[in-house]
């Protein structure tokens, strides 16, 4: 599967580095992205803050002659706060991240995708938009304009033969719910359909699916890890 290369945005930690190792293993070439790259990966690693658009089209321009098949957008960050209490910095940063860097990843994979004529390209969302997670407004926010992206730029990937869907977890041990009290992580996974954490090798059996062959139907979609 060498011939398959894929990038994966947000490698210096949590979901993004395991995708990225466990990607390795399964046959994957992987470029990874993220501000400040890890030295300790066996895999290219590009220098981006992908809420930056001109970083993100630089880092993709060094990618125009790989075998690019698929995009994995697991950057993301979030800010336990109620919204009337979140300065807009913070706000902004959250939107920025979440969603324009989803955005602009896509944009730019997309058209290399598209001569390739074929690839995946799999954003992350989370269980917080279907549940209207309070204390999270603004990553709520960004998080559905992620999963609102992932139905209508599915249909524009089309005919090219790229299908674009979107991966929702429930709370996983990362540095994003490391500093969430445990009662609120317990509440939510109580209110998820399978009534456990999710595990990151979860997330990335529903990402190794998605990237396969075998899920040429599927496009559009939102899959929930754990259920809602």
């Amino acid at each position: 599967m060498a011939e398959r290369h894929v990038v994966i945005t947000g490698i210096s930690g949590g979901v993004g580095r395991h995708l990225a190792m466990r990607a390795m293993q399964e046959g994957y070439d992987v470029t990874g992205l993220c501000r400040t790259p890890p030295a300790d990966l066996p895999c290219e690693t590009l220098a981006c803050d992908v809420a930056k658009a001109d970083q993100v089209a630089d880092c993709f321009a060094r990618l125009r002659h790989v075998p690019l098949w698929g995009l994995i957008n697991a950057a993301g960050i979030a800010s336990m706060n109620l919204a009337v209490t979140t300065p807009p910095e913070t706000m902004r940063r959250i939107v920025e991240v979440n969603l324009l860097g989803t955005m602009y990843c896509s944009a730019q994979a997309g058209r290399l995708l598209a001569r390739r004529k074929g690839g995946r390209i799999i954003n992350f969302s989370s269980i917080a938009v279907a549940l209207g997670l309070e204390g999270e407004s603004a990553y709520v926010a960004a998080k559905a304009g992620v999963e609102g992206f992932t139905r209508a730029f599915s249909r524009e990937m089309s005919s090219w033969g790229v299908t674009v869907n979107a991966v929702a977890p429930g709370p996983i041990p990362t540095q994003l719910t490391a500093k969430v009290p445990q009662s609120k992580l317990d509440v939510l996974v109580e209110r998820q359909v399978i009534r456990r954490q999710c595990a990151l090798d979860d997330v990335w059996q529903t990402v190794r699916w998605l990237l396969d062959d075998v899920s040429c139907m599927i496009s559009g979609q939102c899959l929930h890890v754990g259920g809602v």
